[in-house]
C-alpha cells in the first residue's frame, strides 16, 4: 500500500476520542456581554437614584461593604454626591450606544468598499486602497483627540470620529477575504457561465465573508468603547453632566487614595466589559473561521 493511503487509512480510523480538541465556550464571558446588554436596554429601570442629581451632603460615601458604607447607596456615591451604581449602569449604555452605532456606520463603509475594491479591481481598487492606507498611518486615538476637540465633544460627533477611525480596518478585511473567495473554482465557474456580477457577490460571496465580518464587529466593539472612554477622560468625549466610565474615571483619580471607589467602579466596569468582548471574538474566530476549526 503506498504511504499516501497508508496515512489515509489511518486517519479514517483515528478514534473520535482522540480527535483535534475544540475550545470550550467562553461563558463567563457570555454572561458578561449579555449583562451588559440587558443593563444598556434596561438602564432607566435599573438605576436606584438619578444620576445627574448633585447631593453634597451624601458626598463621598464608600461602598456598602465598607465600615461607613450605607445600602441606599451599594457602590457609594462621588464628590458631589451622585450614585456611583446609578452612573456606571447609565454610562454603560452610553459607551455601549457610542460603540454600536459607531461600529455599524465604519463597518457599513467599510465592508461595501471592501467589497467594490476586492471585486471590481482596477484603478478603483487602487484608489480605495490607497485611501485606507492613508486613514490607518495615523494614530485613531490621536485623531480621534483633534476632531472631537476642533469641532466640539458631543454624542454624534463622537460616533463620527470613531466611524472614521473603524472604516479603513473593515474595508482591508474584506478586500482580502472578497480577493480570496474570488479566485475560487464556484466563483470562476459562475462566472463563465455568464452570472450576473451582484449574483456571484450575494449567492457566493457575502456569505463567506459574513463571518469575518461577525468577528471583526466584535473585537472592534472593545476596541470602540476604549476609545470613547480615553476620549471622555481627557475632556473630549460624551459632555458632563451625562455620565461616562471615561469621565468618571477623571473625576475620581485625585481622591484615589480617599475615595478610590469613584474611579476603581467605573474603571473595573470597562475592563470586564472590553475583556469579555476581545475573549467573545477569539472564540467566536476560532470557532466561524474554517481554516481555525480543531486548531
Amino acid at each position: 500500500m503506498p504511504p499516501a493511503t497508508t496515512a489515509a487509512a489511518a486517519l479514517s480510523e483515528r478514534p473520535a476520542s482522540v480527535a483535534a480538541p475544540r475550545a470550550h465556550a467562553p461563558w463567563l464571558a457570555i454572561v458578561i456581554v449579555v449583562a451588559t446588554i440587558v443593563v444598556a436596554v434596561f438602564a432607566d429601570r435599573l438605576v436606584l437614584h438619578d444620576p445627574e442629581q448633585i447631593n453634597p451632603a451624601k458626598g463621598q460615601l464608600p461602598p456598602v461593604f465598607m465600615s461607613d458604607g450605607s445600602a441606599h447607596y451599594p457602590l457609594g456615591t462621588d464628590r458631589k454626591g451622585r450614585d456611583i451604581l446609578s452612573r456606571v449602569v447609565l454610562g454603560t449604555r452610553i459607551s455601549l450606544a457610542v460603540a454600536v452605532t459607531a461600529i455599524l456606520a465604519g463597518g457599513l463603509v467599510g465592508t461595501s468598499l471592501g467589497f467594490v475594491a476586492g471585486y471590481r479591481g482596477g484603478w478603483l481598487e487602487a484608489a480605495i486602497m490607497r485611501a485606507t492606507d492613508a486613514f490607518l498611518a495615523f494614530p485613531g486615538i490621536l485623531v480621534a483627540l483633534v476632531l472631537t476637540v476642533t469641532v466640539g465633544p458631543s454624542f454624534r460627533v463622537v460616533v463620527a470620529v470613531l466611524a472614521l477611525i473603524l472604516w479603513p480596518r473593515y474595508s482591508r478585511q474584506v478586500r482580502g477575504e472578497v480577493l480570496y473567495w474570488k479566485a475560487q473554482e464556484f466563483v470562476l465557474g459562475a462566472r463563465a457561465i455568464g452570472a450576473p456580477g451582484h449574483v456571484i457577490v450575494l449567492r457566493h460571496i457575502v456569505p463567506n465573508v459574513v463571518n469575518t465580518i461577525v468577528v471583526l464587529c466584535t473585537l472592534q466593539l472593545g476596541w470602540a468603547i476604549v476609545v470613547e472612554a480615553s476620549l471622555s477622560y481627557l475632556g473630549a468625549g460624551i459632555p458632563p453632566p451625562t455620565p461616562s466610565l471615561g469621565s468618571m474615571v477623571a473625576e475620581g483619580q485625585n481622591f484615589i487614595q480617599t475615595a478610590w471607589w469613584i474611579s476603581v467602579v467605573p474603571g473595573i466596569a470597562i475592563l470586564l466589559v472590553v475583556l469579555s468582548l476581545n475573549v467573545l471574538g477569539d472564540w467566536l474566530r476560532d470557532r466561524l473561521d474554517p481554516k481555525l476549526r480543531g486548531v
